[in-house]
């Protein structure tokens, strides 16, 4: 694998990386010393919001190619000391290779964690064991069918959250703080009033907090983002309920850091 591109704004730097076989993949690293990596070429969960799964499934990114991903910014002279899987791809459909690369990230001394949608739920269920350092379940709405639309390739809401209520329960409240629930806030899709409460309902139900994320248009894709005033206001009422809720920081707001926008322009592979 080599580093063909590197793209820069004040607060992120995207790297490009090539694999032996002609795919691209992207690392992104946050000023924070946080590096996202990708775990697949494509990705077959294919969120109808997002840029990074719009060409479709590829290949599983091997043990080796997700840890040198790690080796190759480092050697770009970056620090890193956090990582997400948060990249391209879905942690959990090539999940020995990403567990075999979470055993030697933390080997290193680094922070590991995961955002997934939970699909398929059999390693979700081995996620939840491992000794990580915060996973976030993207649910981005609270009833299925919806979700469905947003998510083609995903699990019941509630079978999820059974699941995760389960391996919470009898957590310290330091422990249960590695866990949040991941909403990405889609103008007229899922912002509505009724989707709020149910969505501050489940989270008072399990005590977690929520990442409500703001969602980075896209061209190509007809979503548009929720206005700041708006998406401002749903951060005050989950707060207001008591709802731990963190948004979308500055480095997660640029076109080349934010949630579904990896591999924009840069569609030119072909799926299987």
């Amino acid at each position: 694998m080599e580093v063909i591109k590197v793209i820069q704004d004040e607060l992120n730097n995207l790297l490009e990386i090539k694999t032996e076989d002609g795919y691209t993949v992207e690392a992104v690293h946050y000023r924070g010393n946080t590096l996202c990596v990708s775990s697949q070429v494509g990705c077959s969960i294919r969120c109808t919001f997002c840029a990074s799964g719009m060409n479709g499934f590829i290949r599983n990114l091997s043990f080796q190619e997700i840890v040198d991903q790690y080796r190759l910014v480092v050697e770009s002279g970056y620090e890193v000391k956090n990582i997400t899987f948060a990249g391209i791809g879905e942690p959990l459909l090539n999940w020995q290779n990403v567990k075999t690369s979470f055993e030697y990230f933390k080997s290193l001394g680094l922070k590991v964690s995961f955002y997934t949608t939970g699909f398929p739920i059999l390693y979700f269920r081995q996620l939840l064991d491992i000794n990580h350092n915060g996973v976030t379940l993207s649910i981005h709405s609270v009833y299925d069918e919806k979700r469905k639309s947003i998510i083609p390739n995903s699990q019941k809401v509630e079978e999820l959250l059974e699941i995760l209520e389960e391996h919470i329960k009898n957590l310290s409240s330091r422990k249960k703080k590695l866990y949040s629930l991941g909403y990405l806030l889609i103008k007229d899709i899922n912002d509505s009033e009724k989707e709020i409460e149910e969505l501050i309902r489940i989270s008072k139900r399990l005590s977690l907090s929520v990442s409500l994320l703001k969602y980075n248009e896209v061209e190509g894709i007809p979503y548009k983002t929720t206005p700041d005033k708006e998406y401002e206001a749903i951060f005050l009422k989950l707060r207001e309920c008591d709802i731990k809720t963190t948004l979308s920081n500055r480095y997660r707001t640029r076109k080349i850091g934010g949630c579904g926008t990896l591999m924009i322009n840069r569609l030119n592979y072909t799926t299987l």
